[in-house]
């Protein structure tokens, strides 16, 4: 099918029909490098410790070359739904943002989709939370404009559309705002800079004693809802958005290998959005509690991360590292 392509007053393409050559192809090969990806065999959640020194990522504890680390703001309101490519991120974080509503922060390192949105704006939160990752770059539709200097002094790599153009297109099957979406692989050639994956803190391998069998966990927020529930078959935590099951357009249900609540301090900026909104400031560096959800049980847990760039850890009530299952990590940022 031919298709066209227009700017919006942004400079971004707004995309009509099914591409065919030059960026359908490498959509293509994208999809080809996932299969084979796919075929790779993973380490199971019996293995050690996560990291890249040993051929597994940091951030899942599965087979993985090193590389570098991407962060995509994402849309989750109703009209947004659903997303393209978070299925095939590292690490999904739920914040809470204006109006009790919340957005994604989806990192990608191992595997990059070929599209990921709708892409939304970032907010004061992300600054704190990506420090863990050292200098990673971060696709983004807007910001405050209160907020963008202390964007550009944060050790990270800004890419909104005006610093990428050519990585990010518009879809014409949604109304805008909620029809921007990047193409990671194009989004990370204007970051050359961007850091490989580190060690954030998390650890991988067999299950601590004890939890609680849980088949679902919600998460409320004053205008949100996000739950897991357990299936024996897959193995994994099937997410649900709002009381619907979360799917994407690329990659069926969404789901985790390993699900995070952990309860935070959710105060208010001092920015506001473009409708007087307050704009939360969700608080990750600090300690408190968790709630890691893995196998079907839930463990309660401890959470320490002392400064901004250190990593987060999570620990046994006892003490001990508590270990995740290997596979996409989801952490929920629940108000305590």
């Amino acid at each position: 099918m031919s298709w066209t392509a227009g700017l919006d007053p942004e400079g971004v393409r707004t995309v009509r029909g099914e591409r065919t050559g030059g960026a359908g192809t490498r959509r293509l090969l994208g999809l080809l490098a996932a299969v084979l990806l796919a075929a790779v065999p993973a380490c199971g959640g019996d293995g050690g410790d996560g990291g890249d020194g040993d051929g597994r990522s940091p951030l899942t504890g599965e087979a993985a070359e090193p590389g570098p680390v991407l962060a995509v703001k994402v849309d989750n309101v109703g009209p947004a739904r659903p997303q393209t490519g978070v299925g095939r991120a590292d690490v999904v974080y739920v914040e809470q943002v204006e109006g009790g509503l919340t957005r994604l922060m989806a990192v990608f390192s191992s595997r990059l989709p070929p599209s990921v949105g709708p892409v939304r704006s970032a907010r004061e939160t992300d600054l704190d939370l990506l420090r863990q990752y050292g200098s990673p770059a971060l696709a983004y539709s807007g910001v405050q404009a209160k907020l963008q200097p202390a964007i550009d002094d944060a050790p990270l790599h800004p890419l909104p559309p005006g610093r990428a153009e050519d990585a990010y297109e518009r879809s014409d099957n949604r109304a805008a705002p909620h029809n921007l979406y990047v193409r990671p692989a194009a989004a990370l050639r204007h970051a050359p800079g961007a850091d490989d994956a580190p060690d954030i803190g998390f650890r991988f391998g067999p299950a601590p004693s004890g939890g609680r069998e849980t088949r679902v966990r919600r998460v409320t927020y004053p205008a949100a809802e996000v739950a897991f529930s357990w299936s024996p078959e897959r193995r994994r935590w099937l997410v649900s958005m709002d009381g619907e099951p979360a799917v994407t357009t690329d990659g069926g249900r969404l789901a985790a290998a390993t699900v995070v609540v952990q309860y935070v301090d959710i105060a208010d900026s001092h920015f506001r959005d473009k409708f007087g909104n307050v704009s939360p400031l969700t608080r990750t560096t600090g300690s408190g509690t968790a709630l890691v959800l893995r196998d079907g049980r839930s463990y309660p847990a401890r959470w320490q991360r002392p400064d901004a760039g250190d990593g987060t850890e999570f620990t046994t009530e006892s003490g001990d590292r508590l270990n995740f299952a290997a596979g996409p990590v989801w952490v929920v940022f629940a108000p305590r």
